[in-house]
């Protein structure tokens, strides 16, 4: 059978150990990010803003038939348990280190329509340009003299034609094929973590990996390192996201979603539910549920990376 070479993965350099950062600079939300939906919000914001209206009327009443900020003074304080008593916070208390957060893709029912794609690029001010991708779906086709084509044209934002485009594959009669999103695995053991020669690159104290673009120099190491090729550097120019040409870049499972209750934006808009998110700690959630009954397998296991990032389907059956 013919493997056709993996044009995401790469090899990696011999490993160091970074120093931290303290904070999690890339936590925060982008400008333009989803955040919690108006409607949950709503009860809340108006309580807060009708008790608001009346206090101000109220006090502005008072002002219009006193004279003398004296009289003010000893009125304005009557409120002051009211305002102290008022609603609490609106989104609870996010502790990352009881979550275990846990991504699973299931091949068998991935259409590649591409929707994923073009959501992460939208979501994380990812560059158009096909070469740069947060997530990716691509094509394993087996043909009929046993050889395995792997192609992913536009990182399959735009679907898939009715052939592989993938090099030889041209006129060959498929016996089989399946989708296979991929993105970063979050690893516990990741390389990219371990080659950052300025701790650019870090773990959360909830697991996810992120990078410090405002420590990074763009050497390209932990691009080299991720063998599941997951990583890019940004490229110069109007599409360069945030205004952070020349770092490295990758998945963040929309890490400025997840504090807020929210799912990555590729899972919320999967429209056969291909992808699935959650914690794994919690048994009632279903991604524990997943775990717990289909037994979702990591993806090349011998890297010894641990990803947790697992996987559900034909892509596990073609790596056995």
């Amino acid at each position: 059978m013919t493997d056709q070479t993996d044009p995401h993965r790469h090899d990696g350099p011999t490993a160091i150990t970074p120093k931290t950062p303290a904070v999690p600079p890339s936590a925060a939300a982008p400008d333009d990010a989803v955040l919690v939906p108006l409607a949950e919000l709503a009860p809340s914001i108006r309580a807060a803003s009708i008790s608001r209206r009346r206090f101000i009327g109220f006090g502005l009443s008072i002002a219009a038939g006193l004279a003398g900020a004296a009289v003010l003074s000893r009125i304005f304080p009557i409120f002051e348990p009211v305002a102290a008593a008022g609603p609490g916070p609106i989104v609870p208390v996010y502790d990352p280190k009881t979550v275990a957060w846990t991504f699973v893709v299931d091949t068998s029912r991935c259409i590649g329509c591409g929707l994923c794609v073009a959501a992460c690029k939208a979501e994380n001010h990812v560059p158009e340009a096909p070469t740069t991708n947060r997530t990716w779906v691509e094509r394993h086709v087996t043909t009929s003299d046993g050889s395995l084509y792997v192609d992913s044209p536009d990182a399959g934002i735009h679907g898939f034609p009715v052939t592989s485009t993938a090099p030889g594959a041209a006129g060959k009669t498929v016996v089989s094929s399946f989708f296979e999103p991929r993105l970063c695995m979050q690893c516990e053991e990741s390389p990219c973590t371990s080659v950052c020669p300025v701790g650019a690159t870090y773990r959360t104290p909830d697991g996810v990996i992120l990078v410090d673009a405002k420590r990074c120099i763009g050497c390209g190491y932990c691009v080299t390192a991720c063998p599941y090729g997951a990583r890019y550097i940004v490229p110069a120019g109007e599409d360069a996201p945030a205004g952070t040409p020349g770092v490295a870049d990758k998945c963040t499972w929309c890490y400025h979603r997840l504090a807020r209750g929210l799912k990555p934006a590729c899972v919320e808009v999967c429209p056969v539910g291909a992808r699935k998110f959650g914690d794994r700690n919690d048994p009632t959630s279903e991604i524990a549920q997943i775990v717990r009954e289909q037994d979702p397998q990591m993806l090349h296991p011998e890297y010894g990376t641990r990803p947790r990032v697992l996987y559900l389907g034909p892509a596990t059956t073609e790596r056995a």
